[in-house]
């Protein structure tokens, strides 16, 4: 039986939703995928004039956020500057760190002013959040890191944590990384390979915790439409490999070799070439469990990665 917050046996519908961050890789195939299910989308952007979406879905300013809030079955939250777009200045890495904070902090305020609130907001995070070094798995129970991406992610999430209590359920998705054909880290590390120019990064035994996109953008809308979800939970495939077998899968893919550097080969130069975020993004990762999703029965279409690069390449 439906009731106020648009349930039938345990789902919420998505009727009316939100999009902060609609613009990026994840929102555009999210705002597809609601559209594609008739969906009404609004995406709330910084330049609305700007924005290239797909039909059916409609761009707004942040100052109108309060009216685009009442009555929505759902808002999610993907906004927030590219880590890899710059090298880590100082002033980067403040507009990382505020891009995310900031644009949830807003719709936490907006939403004071909401009488009929959306039963749900599904705020982004990332598998930044967990300690990178090591083998072990990292489950959604993980304390935080300590370097400056776990730092990020635990100040974003915290910013979200404001909402629990106020009748609104709130799920934290942990991002892995994003795999898609047309933007993100899978077209950056192709093309060195499809060049005989590919090789493992570091030793390469760093975490690769991935997720193929279509696989994502189903666990986002699950996330939002299924009531049991709350709280943190890892958006990663189920078997996380080393940055080395993955590597490895996608030169076999590409039908290229891969030369076999010795780590000081590649972690000097990626040292002095990108600073400070060569070692988070390019030479430590983690070992990410997607347990709670699992637990709840979301069904990965793509489990291996090997499977996740026939499809994308």
């Amino acid at each position: 039986m439906k009731g106020k917050t648009g349930t039938t046996m345990g789902r919420t519908e998505l009727k009316k939703v939100v999009v902060a961050g609609g613009t990026g890789l994840v929102g555009h195939h999210l705002v597809q995928a609601l559209v594609e299910r008739k969906a009404l989308v609004a995406v709330v952007s910084r330049k609305p004039a700007l924005a290239k979406l797909p039909k059916g879905a409609e761009a707004y300013g942040w100052k109108d956020l309060p009216a685009l809030l009442e009555g929505a079955d759902a808002v999610f939250n993907l906004a927030g500057e590219g880590l890899a777009d710059k090298r880590w200045s100082p002033d980067r890495k403040e507009a990382i760190l505020s891009s995310r904070t900031e644009s949830t902090r807003r719709i936490v305020e907006a939403l004071k002013w909401v009488a009929q609130k959306p039963p749900v907001l599904v705020n982004a995070s990332a598998i930044g959040f967990y300690n990178a070094d090591g083998q072990s798995l990292q489950e959604e129970n993980a304390k935080p890191g300590k370097d400056f991406l776990a730092q990020v992610c635990d100040a974003w999430e915290k910013e979200a944590d404001a909402v629990t209590g106020k009748g609104i359920r709130l799920v934290k998705l942990r991002l892995g990384v994003v795999l898609a054909r047309e933007g993100g880290a899978l077209p950056r590390m192709a093309q060195p390979v499809r060049l005989f120019l590919g090789c493992p990064l570091g030793d390469g035994r760093q975490g690769f915790s991935w997720i193929h996109i279509a696989d994502l953008v189903d666990l986002l809308l699950e996330a939002a439409s299924n009531i049991n979800y709350e709280g943190a939970i890892n958006a990663t495939a189920p078997k996380p490999i080393s940055h080395r077998a993955f590597m490895e899968a996608l030169a076999r893919r590409l039908h290229r070799p891969l030369w076999p550097l010795p780590s000081i080969c590649t972690r000097w130069p990626l040292k002095l070439l990108l600073g400070e975020m060569a070692e988070p993004m390019l030479l430590r990762g983690a070992y990410v469990y997607p347990k709670k999703a699992l637990a709840l029965g979301f069904h990965f279409t793509y489990t291996r990665s090997e499977e996740a690069l026939e499809d994308l390449l």
